[in-house]
Order: C-alpha cells, then sequence, then structure tokens
C-alpha cells in the first residue's frame, strides 16, 4: 500500500489538469460532448475496453434532453473546442455516456465505480477574487460551469483507471467505471440503468466532493439523499383581446399561477420530510392579450420513494384542477428523477475499513442524518440492489470557496488524490467472491 500511495501523488498533476481542463470547457447535462470524447481519449489510451454513446445510454428513458438545434450547435462547438475527432461521433445527439472495463483474467465479483460529467447552467464570476479566473481555467462556454464538483469527479475517475492499471496484476473480477452524463436535474442514470450497465454489477460506489463536508472527513455511506421528480407543465389556453372579446378566451397564465400557488399548499406527510417547488413560471406575450400558453417547471421531493409519490401524485391533482378552473389543457412532460439512497450496511462497513487507512482522511462516517437534495445514482444504487448487489454512495469532504450551484464554486484540489487513493483500495480489498 504505501507504493499505493507513491503512484497516487505521482498523479498529482494529471488530476488537476484534467479537472482543470473540463472545468474549463464546462458542458451542461447531455451536451458533454468534448468532455466524453476526451474521457474516451484517454481510457482508450490505457488499454480500458469502451462502451460509449448508445451501447451505454437508452434512447427513451433520457430525460430532459435539450432541443435538436441546441444538441447541433454544441456539437460543432465542441469540434472546434478540439474533441478528439476519432470518439466524437459516438456521442452525437446527446448520447454522451462512457463506461470502460477492465477484465483481470481472474475469477471475482464485477466492482463499479460511478462519477458524473456534466456541469451547471451557471454563469461563472469572473474576476481576480475567484481562482478558476485567476489561474486561467474559468469556464469559456457561457452560461455552463461546473459549480457543483462533477470536474473533480472525472479527473478522480481518469485518475482511479491510471492506478488500476498500474496495479492490475494485484486485482480480480472486473472492474466498470462509468461516466455519467445529466447527473443535474437528476436527468442521466435512469437512461444508463435501461440500458443494462448495472445488471451485472456485484459492488457499486457512487462518489462526490464536497456537500458542506468538512476537509479530512469522507462519507461512505451518504443516506440523505431525497427521491424527487422533476417534470415541466404546459398550459394551453385561448388567445383573446383582453378588453374587446375576453369572454372568449381561455387563460393559461392564470390556470399556471393558481398551481403554482396551490403546489405550495400540499400537506406535508407523516411518513417523512417532503418538498414541493414551483421554480419556473412564463407566461403571456402583451398586456392586451388573454395568454394562450403558460409554462411551470416544477421539483417534487420525498425523504422516501413513497412519501414523494404522495407529493408527485398530490401535485397532478392540483394541475389537473388548476386546468380545469380556468377551462385550459395541462400537458406534463417529466424532466427528471431519482429515489432515495439506501446504502447496504456491509458494503457500507467494507469502505468504512478501507477509508480509515488513507493519508490525509482523518474521520470515516456512516452518513449524515438530514435529508438534502437528491442524486439519481441512486437509481444505480437501487438496480444493483435489486439485482442481489451492494451499492454506497461516497462524499469526500473539502474546502469550498463557495457553496454548491454557485458562480463563486471552487474546492481544495488535494481532495482528488485522496479519492482516487480511496477507491483504489477499495478496489484492491474487494472481496473475492460476489455479493449475489
Amino acid at each position: 500500500m504505501p507504493l499505493l500511495t507513491e503512484y497516487v501523488a505521482s498523479l498529482a498533476t494529471d488530476l488537476r489538469a484534467w479537472r482543470r481542463e473540463f472545468h474549463q470547457y464546462a458542458e451542461s447535462g447531455w451536451l458533454e460532448f468534448r468532455t466524453a470524447s476526451r474521457v474516451a481519449e484517454i481510457l482508450d489510451g490505457l488499454g480500458y475496453q469502451l462502451a460509449v454513446g448508445r451501447d451505454v445510454v437508452d434512447e427513451q428513458s433520457r430525460m430532459g434532453l435539450p432541443d435538436a438545434a441546441t444538441l447541433a450547435e454544441q456539437f460543432e462547438r465542441a469540434r472546434q473546442q478540439g474533441a478528439p475527432a476519432r470518439w466524437l461521433p459516438a456521442f452525437e445527439g446527446g448520447f454522451t455516456g462512457v463506461v470502460a472495463t477492465l477484465n483481470t483474467g481472474r475469477p471475482g465479483p464485477t466492482l463499479a465505480f460511478r462519477v458524473d460529467m456534466d456541469a451547471l447552467d451557471l454563469n461563472e464570476q469572473l474576476d481576480d477574487s475567484h481562482r478558476p479566473h485567476r489561474d486561467g481555467f474559468a469556464s469559456c462556454n457561457a452560461g455552463m460551469m461546473h459549480a457543483c464538483g462533477h470536474d473533480g469527479h472525472t479527473a478522480i475517475g481518469l485518475g482511479l483507471a491510471h492506478v488500476l492499471k498500474h496495479f492490475s496484476a494485484e486485482l480480480r473480477g472486473t472492474i466498470k467505471l462509468i461516466f455519467q452524463p445529466a447527473e443535474e436535474g437528476t436527468r442521466g442514470a435512469r437512461a444508463m440503468v435501461a440500458a443494462g450497465v448495472l445488471d451485472d454489477v456485484d459492488y457499486f460506489t457512487a462518489v462526490h466532493i464536497g456537500t458542506g463536508v468538512e476537509a479530512g472527513t469522507v462519507l461512505c455511506g451518504a443516506d440523505n439523499f431525497m427521491a424527487t421528480s422533476k417534470f415541466d407543465v404546459r398550459f394551453t389556453g385561448v388567445a383573446a383581446h383582453a378588453g374587446g372579446k375576453p369572454e372568449e378566451g381561455r387563460n393559461a397564465l392564470l390556470a399556471a399561477a393558481q398551481a403554482a400557488i396551490s403546489l405550495h399548499a400540499i400537506a406535508p406527510h407523516s411518513a417523512g420530510a417532503s418538498r414541493v417547488n414551483v421554480g419556473v413560471m412564463q407566461a403571456g406575450t402583451g398586456r392586451n392579450v388573454v395568454p394562450s400558453s403558460a409554462l411551470i417547471k416544477v421539483e417534487t421531493r420525498g425523504e422516501s420513494e413513497a412519501v414523494n409519490q404522495y407529493v408527485f401524485d398530490r401535485a397532478q391533482s392540483v394541475i389537473a384542477g388548476a386546468a380545469a378552473m380556468y377551462d385550459v389543457s395541462a400537458d406534463v412532460r417529466l424532466m427528471g428523477a431519482a429515489t432515495a439512497s439506501s446504502p447496504s450496511p456491509e458494503w457500507v462497513s467494507f469502505l468504512r475499513e478501507q477509508t480509515v487507512q488513507v493519508p490525509g482522511v482523518k474521520k470515516a462516517t456512516d452518513n449524515v442524518p438530514a435529508p438534502a437534495g437528491s442524486e439519481d445514482a441512486t437509481l444505480m444504487m437501487a438496480r444493483v440492489q435489486t439485482h442481489g448487489g451492494l451499492a454506497s454512495y461516497m462524499v469526500f469532504g473539502t474546502d469550498l470557496s463557495a457553496g454548491h450551484h454557485n458562480e463563486r464554486f471552487d474546492f481544495d484540489e488535494q481532495v482528488l488524490g485522496i479519492a482516487v487513493e480511496t477507491l483504489a483500495r477499495v478496489a484492491m480489498q474487494c472481496p473475492t467472491e460476489g455479493a449475489k
């Protein structure tokens, strides 16, 4: 293991360079064309067996996909920004997933690690008080920024890939490295699950950095993610002259407003914490026109799948009632979904045993008690567990310059090496028998 620590230390410059490259060329969900192409290029150079694009992303299971014009525009921009020409075509149309497999040739379980690649729809702070700008790696893509650490996650995945190849003689079974698109908005995992990427996995670990966990602390079984449903509602009515013939109109704006107010009145559930939020409402064309269309963007969350389903079902009733009140139609489109996180206790215990041995880790703990946000790797966890495997979600604490999803977000890059060494230890010490 001292050799492992030394080798991970030798990767520090590469880890930092990868992270900063992905940060500079930030790409939002389903648009990670350059990112996925670079990941594939590096993994292929290491000799991994690659599955990419449509082979690992089910077309019909994608949620929150950008329109065709945006996909084409961003694909071309990735080409202009140096996406490797050999790999770029595989991701066209928004199939931006990569799975790298290392088959050791020795009997053993299938172990999988998941990292995500997408940025947020956010403009980065561009002044010298913000290190990425000061050091020349701020996002060059307007409206896209790595403000949640996924640039670091991708770098961790690549660092782990190097370590596993270097120490492959000490590994058994099969190891999968899953590079997932479109985690933000909980849009991407479902499509990789539907493609069968997790169906043969015995042990699964998802990875994140930050989330308010202090530097030196690692959560080995984060169980505070809430189940969630994210959806858009399009109300369609009839336009009319607001002064001359108002009775001929059907006001979609008022239906949307009624729904927005009433959604926030959904009663809580005794079985656990819940959330509902209307984050966007768009409607109307002019002050003298009865609005014929309106859009609201909504999310529900629940401490459990059952609680979230309760809020979601009540929300559908509220929307239908608002539409009926104003005699308009309402079309609901699901844009993202995830379940609650339920780490496997046996796997959490194993992860903790490995984590405490890593230099730089001061504390390894199981979980945090309070409900927080949502994470679609929970769908991957659930699939592995449904098939008899074990799964967990790890969070590596680090110092942050600002909170997640903030235009000034940045993190201490020392966490990259800590995460790589921890995950490498997990692979090298993994049980030789499958969990199933």
